[in-house]
């Protein structure tokens, strides 16, 4: 997992509440389990019209929005089914961080383990937020996780709290493989202590 450390890029925002996860990664695209490939089947329903063609209405479809890291989004976000393809097809596309009032909690926790910032920020923080996001690529906002802070274009900053155990994996790209990998050394000793008193097994 890369390691997220400060994130700086366009925010895109989309103030559309209750997106649930199936209107992030449609039902079609769930038929793989490699992390890749799902970027191209993000909000399919609303970034493609029915012939495959653009919705040019669409926030990532615009010129300024396209190239987004940062998705600033309404309330309740990532709710519905606990499908793990979401974080994935968010990551795929080049999205890093997700910025809301509020989050389904299952959805919530799979970013974590894939790589994904998800930031619970007040009501009017959001608001703030929209608002340097909705003037398009030359408003960038910058992701501090050590610091745990996000900067608006003006100069302007807010905080925001993260779990320390959350924010150091972050920090260090450790996913659950990689913290366990952390602990070879001891998991190889116990083993080989296994085996000395248990050789039967």
């Amino acid at each position: 997992m890369d390691k997220f450390t400060v994130l700086e890029g366009i925010a895109a925002p989309l103030r559309t509440i209750n997106v649930d996860t199936d209107a992030i990664i449609p039902k079609q695209y769930l038929k793989t389990i490699k992390r890749t490939g799902l970027g191209t089947g993000l909000f399919a329903e609303k970034r493609f019209r029915d012939d495959g063609s653009e919705n040019p209405d669409f926030v990532l479809n615009k010129p300024a929005y396209r190239a987004a890291t940062i998705l600033v989004a309404g309330d309740n976000f990532g709710c519905g089914s606990s499908r793990e393809h979401a974080p994935w097809a968010l990551l795929d596309y080049g999205i890093r961080a997700v910025i809301s009032t509020s989050f389904g909690d299952i959805f919530y926790n799979n970013c974590f383990k894939n790589g994904v910032l998800p930031i619970r920020v007040s009501p009017e923080d959001l608001e703030k937020l929209f608002d340097d996001a909705e003037r398009g690529a030359n408003a960038r906002l910058t992701i501090d996780l050590e610091k745990q802070e996000i900067r608006g274009p003006d100069g302007g900053s807010i905080r925001f709290d993260v779990d320390p155990h959350r924010k150091h994996c972050l920090l260090n790209g450790l996913d659950d493989i990689g913290l366990t990998l952390e602990k070879a050394s001891k998991i190889a000793g116990f083993e080989g202590k296994m085996k000395e008193q248990r050789p039967w097994a």
